[in-house]
């Protein structure tokens, strides 16, 4: 595929200037958001962002590269053409969540948060903490990330049990089971870990009846907001069937500063940090997948329009 201009927006535009330096043959444009035009559109055969800026149309686009790992924004309820490639990237997401992950779960088992409110009150209590290969972990989504999340666990010795759509095995989940053949796997969760991209079938998947079957578990969103219902799990906790969540996703980002979650002190919120994209990930994610255009080599990092992922 023959690309020639390339239209740059979002929050790193500027930083991504870099990229004049190491692609001189090639015709770029970065822009604000809203400096963005159809005109710039109809120029370029690349679109490169976080997301589509309000005057976004397909014009002559030929390829439109994501600058994060969630394609969500394009896909997501919103047509899409066909013809145009949609690629995304890659980078060190997985490890980055993987760890994000596993610092909270290790800052719940060592009762960071008990000693914490222990200390101001200059009180005293010892009390032992359970290693972590005492948990079992469900990770929903058995991609790139849940597989590095399992891989992380695993190697502390926790079960991890995958579930995906296929229920096909991956490296590094101790069993992996299909969406709809859980089981008692949910009853049985320690933590559930949500990784899952937002399409409709995941949309509001984390509902009342599937937060009913949780046993007092702590819950990890890192995937998108809208696959949890947030009326749902305000009411999960409620009732103690999660009693423990950290949400680094929501269904409205920013989240709103009435939210009901922002007071509870069974919510953990972090705002959309888990994975976050480097300039450097951006950029070398863009120009190697640029690169294999050009060769008509395989793309790894291709999205699959139809399913949304």
């Amino acid at each position: 595929m023959e690309i020639n201009n390339l239209l740059i927006t979002g929050r790193m535009y500027r930083e991504l200037e870099i990229l004049k330096e190491r692609r001189p043959d090639k015709q770029f444009r970065f822009l604000a958001e809203s400096e963005v035009t159809e005109a710039d559109l109809d120029w370029a055969d690349a679109y490169v962002a976080f997301k589509p800026v309000p005057t976004f149309h397909f014009g002559s686009l030929r390829w439109v590269h994501a600058l994060g790992a969630g394609v969500d924004a394009f896909l997501f309820r919103k047509p899409w053409q066909s013809d145009v490639l949609l690629t995304r990237t890659t980078g060190e997401f997985g490890r980055k969540i993987a760890e994000y992950c596993l610092g909270y779960i290790m800052a719940d088992l060592n009762q960071h948060a008990t000693f914490a409110r222990q200390q101001a009150r200059s009180e005293w209590t010892p009390a032992a903490s359970p290693l972590l290969s005492s948990i079992r972990a469900v990770v929903f989504g058995t991609g790139s990330i849940g597989q590095e999340i399992a891989r992380v666990l695993s190697l502390l010795g926790a079960q991890v049990t995958g579930i995906s759509f296929s229920g096909e095995a991956k490296p590094f989940y101790n069993q992996v089971c299909k969406l709809d053949a859980m089981g008692d796997c949910l009853a049985r969760a320690d933590w559930v870990i949500n990784t899952l991209p937002l399409t409709n079938a995941t949309h509001h998947l984390f509902n009342q009846a599937l937060l009913a079957e949780l046993n007092g578990a702590g819950f990890i969103n890192v995937g998108r907001g809208p696959s949890v219902d947030t009326r749902a799990m305000l009411d999960a906790l409620d009732r103690g069937s999660v009693r423990l969540a950290v949400l680094d996703v929501f269904e409205e980002e920013p989240l709103a500063p009435d939210s009901p979650l922002w007071s509870r002190p069974d919510v953990q919120i972090t705002p959309h940090i888990s994975a976050v994209t480097s300039v450097e990930e951006a950029a070398e994610g863009l120009l190697s997948t640029l690169e294999q255009l050009e060769k008509g080599a395989t793309l790894t990092n291709q999205v699959n329009t139809e399913r949304g992922y």
